[in-house]
């Protein structure tokens, strides 16, 4: 009780030292009403609102280019020659938290976070990208081809602050430091997201199923992903 008068009457400084040590023990702890939240919990009150959330002193990292993901359909040659195909794609790379879950559908995590990082750097962090395009691709008899995309990411770290109303978990104030991974915009810090055609050998089920099945027996189709 001394802890939340403290709190009621402007002790911030005491309040973010309490708290901060408190939430760092929890983590690993189920919450109820005799202990302290989990970093889930509190997350999920800041994405409901229940919460009064803000996302402070935001750092954002060096722009790296993501992992090479398969983003179109498979092109699949059973035929004697080279198989050439126009292939649409498309990509949605979403945000994800130090915990790995999803800040990109719902809640109100991703706007907390846009809110704070264009004060600080004056412009928009999106929790998601989407891009679609076609590629010619042309694959070599007995092989498998598909188009692949690597996005530019970036980490952006901050300490999460939830205020609430009325005392929860017998304080009002929580933090807790997250780090959030998500897409950049193309040609951040010099770069660039990338889009390859890739190929392999077809395994000897993929050789067998070509002549087992007539509709593929010397010729080239596609495989949805």
């Amino acid at each position: 009780m001394k802890m939340n008068r403290a709190i009621r009457h402007g002790g911030r400084l005491l309040a973010l030292t309490v708290a901060a040590c408190g939430i760092a023990a929890a983590t690993a702890l189920p919450a109820s009403a005799d202990e302290q939240p989990t970093r889930q919990q509190l997350t999920a009150d800041c994405a409901s609102g229940e919460g009064k959330c803000t996302f402070n002193s935001p750092q954002l990292g060096e722009a790296y280019l993501g992992q090479f993901r398969q983003v179109s359909d498979s092109l699949f040659n059973c035929s004697t020659s080279d198989a050439t195909q126009s292939m649409t794609w498309n990509d949605t790379v979403g945000s994800t938290d130090s915990a790995g879950v999803s800040v990109t559908a719902g809640g109100k995590i991703a706007g907390i976070i846009d809110l704070s990082v264009t004060a600080t750097y004056s412009h928009t962090w999106s929790s998601t990208h989407s891009e679609s395009s076609s590629l010619g691709m042309t694959v070599k008899p007995g092989e498998v081809g598909w188009i692949s995309r690597a996005q530019v990411m970036q980490k952006v770290s901050g300490t999460w602050q939830t205020h609430y109303d009325s005392p929860k978990w017998d304080h009002y104030y929580w933090f807790f430091e997250d780090t959030i991974t998500g897409p950049a915009k193309n040609g951040t810090d010099g770069t660039s997201n990338a889009v390859v055609v890739k190929s392999r050998k077809m395994t000897a089920a993929e050789k067998k199923s070509c002549s087992a099945d007539a509709a593929h027996d010397g010729r080239a189709f596609v495989q949805q992903r």
